[in-house]
């Protein structure tokens, strides 16, 4: 079984992460309502605080999401989707009135009792694309924050951002996104620890061994990294290093260095218009030609292919959204 992540793992994460929240709205809605949100650029990501009632998250090709209050849902890499009403929530469309206190949007239905609230905003990670932790992030992550044992620890922070943006008072803001920025550091930290004995990269980062030498070839892909220096940010032994390596992932620390270089790499073919050759130096390969001979090694295909693949469906998906 994985060990259980310790403090200085996690404050070895943090700032690699920069996580910087920004609040866009407080929702009160009822009726038949729908919000839909576009996708955001490379290293933001979209939440959702279900502070009162039920909502539905539709995201395309997943079907549909049931949020209830006290859930926290957060999607890492920007997706589009949209927010509606559960269904038999009433039949006429509900008309949202929009009032602004600085950048934040107050939005309330009209002429229906409102039975939802959320608080919607985004994440913007900061270090993103570089971090390969947010590449390893799934699609959705939804903490249960009115669940036990959960409640106890995450509903006074849950509690908190609702009281400061249901009576706005000077400073409220500031005080609800400082809230929103501990509360989405613990989310990714549940995410972690739940997440440890199932994925390579934060199986790794949830090992007292593994996990200084894995946040220092995350912070810096490019450095040439030898078995000695990674044993000695790891206070280990080079021989221990490798075997806590081979244990997690079945393989040996450099060998973990290549594979992440490239998984940053297919990471930033995906969602960066940054040239092949630029990539492959921001990723630790000498040339272009170095980088496709590996990507095909470890893939079955060339960086080129994947790109005008990844290209095509983006454009298939925007025709399909604006029919």
């Amino acid at each position: 079984m994985a060990e259980r992540m310790t403090d200085d793992t996690l404050s070895g994460l943090a700032p690699l992460l920069r996580v910087r929240p920004v609040l866009d709205d407080v929702c009160r809605l009822g009726g038949a309502w729908t919000a839909p949100h576009e996708a955001e650029p490379n290293g933001h990501a979209y939440f959702h605080i279900v502070t009162q009632g039920c909502a539905l998250l539709d995201r395309r090709g997943t079907g549909l999401l049931r949020l209830e209050a006290g859930d926290v849902l957060l999607l890492p890499h920007g997706d589009a989707h949209t927010t509606r009403a559960v269904e038999g929530a009433g039949h006429a469309r509900s008309v949202t009135t929009v009032r602004r206190i600085g950048e934040l949007r107050l939005k309330t239905s009209v002429g229906v009792e409102p039975d939802v609230e959320l608080v919607c905003g985004r994440l913007n990670f900061e270090g993103a694309p570089q971090s390969l932790i947010l590449a390893a992030l799934p699609d959705t992550i939804v903490l249960r924050v009115g669940l036990q044992p959960l409640a106890s620890r995450y509903s006074p922070l849950v509690a908190g951002i609702r009281s400061e943006l249901t009576d706005i008072r000077p400073g409220s803001i500031a005080i609800a996104r400082d809230l929103a920025s501990a509360l989405f550091i613990m989310l990714l930290r549940a995410h972690l620890e739940a997440s440890a004995s199932a994925e390579g990269l934060l199986r790794l980062i949830g090992q007292r061994v593994t996990a200084q030498a894995v946040l220092a070839m995350v912070r810096d892909p490019v450095r040439a990294w030898t078995l000695d220096e990674l044993a000695s940010i790891a206070a280990a032994s080079r021989a221990s290093l490798v075997r806590a390596f081979r244990k997690s992932v079945d393989m040996a620390p450099l060998e973990f260095l290549a594979d992440l270089r490239l998984g940053l790499a297919r990471h930033r073919l995906r969602t960066d218009t940054s040239s092949l050759d630029q990539i492959a130096a921001e990723v630790g390969y000498q040339s272009q030609a170095a980088l496709s001979r590996a990507f095909l090694r470890k893939y079955g295909v060339r960086p080129g292919s994947l790109r005008r693949d990844a290209g095509a469906r983006n454009t298939q998906a925007e025709s399909s959204q604006a029919g």
